[in-house]
């Protein structure tokens, strides 16, 4: 379980299960925060025009394989 899998690692790092709980939710405050501002900033990218369109790497990915593959579609 869990909890058996988080007090081994506690006895192994001679940590309080406690200390181990904190540093795994802060990781993933962290993380989670991370991939939040990732988000917002490409969604204002969209809505800036910026990108690439899902036509154009629906070309692309089609012409993989094929004796004249497109160029990598290139970000606006």
């Amino acid at each position: 379980s869990l909890a058996d899998q988080v007090d081994d690692l506690a006895q192994r790092m001679e940590r309080s299960r406690g200390w181990i709980v904190k540093q795994a939710l802060a990781a993933y405050l962290e993380r989670e925060e991370r991939q939040r501002k990732l988000t917002l900033e490409a969604l204002a990218d969209v809505d800036a025009g910026k990108g690439v369109t899902h036509a154009q790497v629906k070309a692309w990915a089609a012409s993989l394989g094929t004796d004249k593959p497109k160029a990598l579609p290139k970000w606006k």
